[in-house]
């Protein structure tokens, strides 16, 4: 924090990375705020994202924050309609808020500073999808099935020691298959390893992969067509239930040019979890490590949608939802810079809350409050230590003294 103006609100501090200069000329490229008269692009993206912040439910109460005096200071704007509000945010180019996205996570990387997890494993990237659904009479364009509308996220996940990062992003209608999307998500880099799940396995792209070094770990499907080329010895006392050598697919049909590693493992209720790699430096059991840290993209998806509204949205039409996906992404990045400017080490959801109260704060005052430790009027909640008051009242009725069982105000735990 040495040399930073803390004096300046947290509301600044926490929007201050979206004012790139690359981002505003490309505002003025694309002659995006050319006829705004009220609520230019940086405003807008302040208010969604305040809205998102704060969980608010419908565009009215988006129009009704600005009642709030120190709110309408912050973002510099006086008022503005729910209508208008709902024009820009389905006029606005999804291309400007993808630019943006990606200038706010090369920021949020160079901060993290593009660890790797250990020098044998790389840098992970996780690759995953969630669907959210849409009502299908509001939003038609979203058909699903035959009564439902839905879009899904695809999700490329940047995994660091200190937290992720969304990296890659696609959002596409709920119906195709996941694999469809793998050329937008997978990481082409050597240093990368590329973990996804089931639903994007492709042969011939895994043939690929390993043609030109693209490292990738998945689970493999339940039905699968195994060769086995070779088995390999195990600890039968490990966690590595098998360890092969396999080629996959049906001869004729699918089968692949390059072999893999199989490795069996389990999960935490003993089911066998069989995972296959193009990557022959890593042991067995790292590789079964590995699969476990795709969770945390599970994890990221739950935490946006729960904390950050990407399951509610404003809009109805295909840009306005898109726009508002993009939005929540960029302040789940600036909730990461914030995290990283003050050092701070707990819980990422604690900066969120304590923004709702400290957001038109000095910066100063939001980081004393961050790190001031809990006041507490008592001791707890009293333990009690149930065998030491079985014993005591166990002698006592062995020693014929237990009259004062029978008396209704006796307690045995004041003893």
């Amino acid at each position: 924090m040495q040399g930073q103006d803390t004096t300046i609100s947290t509301f600044h501090q926490l929007f201050n990375p979206i004012s790139t200069e690359k981002f505003l000329q490309l505002v003025k490229e694309m002659g995006v705020d050319k006829y705004v008269k009220k609520l230019h692009t940086i405003q807008l993206i302040e208010l969604i994202a305040y809205a998102l912040l704060e969980q608010q439910s419908s565009l009215r109460s988006i129009s009704n924050s600005l009642n709030d005096d120190q709110i309408s200071e912050a973002i510099g704007l006086d008022s503005i309609s729910a209508s208008q509000i709902s024009r820009r945010l389905r006029e606005l180019p999804t291309e400007a808020l993808q630019v943006l996205f990606n200038d706010i996570k090369i920021q949020g990387g160079k901060e993290l500073g593009f660890d790797t997890i250990s020098k044998t494993l790389g840098r992970l990237h996780l690759i995953d999808s969630s669907t959210i659904s849409l009502c299908l009479t509001q939003s038609p364009w979203a058909k699903f099935r035959k009564t439902k509308g839905g879009i899904k996220l695809h999700l490329g996940l940047r995994f660091y020691e200190k937290g992720v990062l969304p990296d890659e992003v696609v959002i596409t209608p709920a119906k195709p298959a996941d694999k469809t999307q793998m050329n937008a998500l997978i990481v082409e880099e050597e240093d990368v390893l590329n973990v996804f799940d089931r639903g994007y396995v492709d042969y011939k792209k895994f043939d690929k992969y390993c043609q030109q070094n693209i490292r990738f770990v998945t689970r493999l499907k339940g039905n699968a067509v195994i060769e086995v080329a070779e088995e390999l010895p195990v600890d039968p006392t490990g966690p590595i239930k098998k360890h092969r050598f396999v080629y996959l697919g049906k001869e004729g049909l699918n089968k692949m040019k390059y072999p893999l590693r199989l490795v069996e493992t389990e999960d935490t209720q003993g089911n066998p979890v069989i995972i296959i790699t193009n990557d022959f430096k890593l042991k067995a059991e790292e590789i079964g490590l590995i699969y476990r840290f795709r969770w945390q993209i599970e994890l990221f998806f739950k935490w946006i949608k729960q904390h950050l509204q990407v399951k509610h949205f404003f809009g109805t039409s295909k840009q306005a939802v898109e726009n508002q996906i993009f939005i929540a992404l960029i302040t789940y990045c600036l909730l990461i810079l914030m995290k990283l400017k003050v050092g701070y080490k707990g819980p990422l959801l604690t900066i969120k809350r304590l923004l709702h109260t400290c957001l038109c704060n000095s910066f100063n005052s939001f980081v004393q409050k961050l790190y001031r430790r809990p006041k507490r009027s008592s001791r707890g909640r009293r333990r009690l230590k149930y065998d030491i008051i079985y014993q005591a009242t166990l002698r006592q009725v062995m020693a014929g003294e237990a009259d004062h069982l029978n008396d209704l105000a006796y307690d045995p735990v004041i003893l």
